[in-house]
């Protein structure tokens, strides 16, 4: 369909821009020492680079306040809106227009605002003109010209900033299919572009876990694949065939050993415990189990905090933490201008709530102190 034509029409513009986090969680087993395991990557959308920003001057205060000043000195410093914009700006640069702008593509109901405005912020003291638009006004004005340049609302666009479009419900009309489109086939650089959102989804980052597929892209760097490797944890195909028949009969018989993931973004969509059977048991004969990978349940040891949440009682709970680092990169054709760790975040939930993110009003957002 259109998708695999746009994959073909997409290298017209050789600029790529991606700004992509990778969350991790300390998996505790036995008597080893906990280590990093990788829960996905996020290259589409990726947030709380902003207010993440803002964090650790909050903790740093309350450390003091509490008498702690010791301790306060102990909070990493922490800025990947910085870092997430100067990738921006360089991507801006690149495309080499100073009329065109910076297009945040947002959501028509939009929760996490001040996240954005930081890194909005941050492109606005290097002058880049930035603005905020929803997939109603790109749909009523989007439009390319001769050349393939993208213009929105009479305004050349340099740079598309994905803050939307990562679920399909968020296409709500056929316009909206037409308007990505539209966006994928333009000289903008995308961020993420399609290929870049699809590299995102589970089934890639199961794939990628397969003996010998991290050494085709670090072929005479073997303890890189070595360090990689070592953050994975067990991720298993349900393809049709008979490794994906075995990876059905491991789950179903030991459920609370794994999660089970669609390839949908957004938080939310894992399905964890005795659900697992349900589905299972609804789509294991039929090819719509490929659209799920099984993964091995990652198990944090809980520590004792109290998450300042809105309309939740101050009570000291059993928490979990989720460690996201950013990363920024920006290359134009084959060559690599820059790929830095821009910054983290910290997210920390009660254990007891499996799934879900502070977007779901789950999570609150929190700081690494360095022991």
């Amino acid at each position: 369909g259109d998708w695999t034509e746009t994959c073909i029409i997409i290298s017209i513009q050789s600029i790529v821009l991606g700004l992509n986090r990778s969350d991790y969680m300390l998996d505790k087993r036995g008597d080893q020492p906990p280590s990093l395991k990788q829960i996905e990557i996020n290259t589409i959308a990726a947030s709380f680079g902003g207010l993440s920003s803002r964090t650790p001057d909050v903790h740093r205060r309350v450390l003091k306040m509490a008498d702690r000043l010791e301790e306060s000195q102990h909070i990493l410093d922490n800025n990947p809106a910085a870092g997430l914009a100067k990738a921006i700006a360089k991507a801006w640069e690149l495309y080499g227009s100073e009329r065109a702008v910076v297009m945040f593509f947002v959501e028509e109901v939009q929760r996490n605002v001040f996240d954005q405005r930081c890194i909005e912020r941050e492109l606005w003291k290097r002058n880049i003109p930035t603005f905020r638009k929803r997939f109603d006004d790109i749909c009523k004005t989007i439009r390319l010209d001769q050349d393939k340049r993208l213009f929105v609302g009479g305004n050349e666009i340099a740079v598309v900033y994905f803050r939307n479009g990562y679920m399909p419900q968020n296409y709500f009309s056929e316009q909206c299919w037409e308007a990505r489109l539209t966006m994928e086939r333009s000289m903008a650089v995308k961020c993420p572009d399609i290929v870049s959102h699809l590299v995102g989804t589970k089934k890639v980052q199961q794939v990628l876990a397969k003996p010998g597929v991290l050494e085709r892209f670090f072929p005479d760097q073997p303890q890189v694949v070595e360090q990689i490797r070592a953050t994975f944890t067990g991720l298993y195909s349900l393809d049709m065939g008979p490794e994906g028949d075995r990876t059905i009969a491991m789950a179903l018989a030991e459920p609370d050993r794994f999660v089970l993931k669609p390839q949908r973004e957004g938080g939310g969509n894992n399905i964890y415990g005795s659900e697992i059977i349900q589905v299972l048991e609804k789509v294991k004969d039929s090819s719509e189990r490929m659209a799920y990978i099984l993964m091995d349940k990652i198990n944090p040891a809980p520590v004792q905090n109290y998450l300042l949440r809105r309309d939740a009682p101050l009570a000291v709970s059993s928490c979990v933490s989720e460690l996201g680092v950013f990363g920024a990169y920006v290359r134009q054709g084959k060559d690599l201008l820059m790929n830095e760790c821009v910054g983290h975040l910290l997210r920390t939930k009660s254990s007891e709530h499996s799934d879900g993110g502070v977007a779901a009003g789950v999570a609150v957002l929190d700081n690494p102190l360095l022991v």
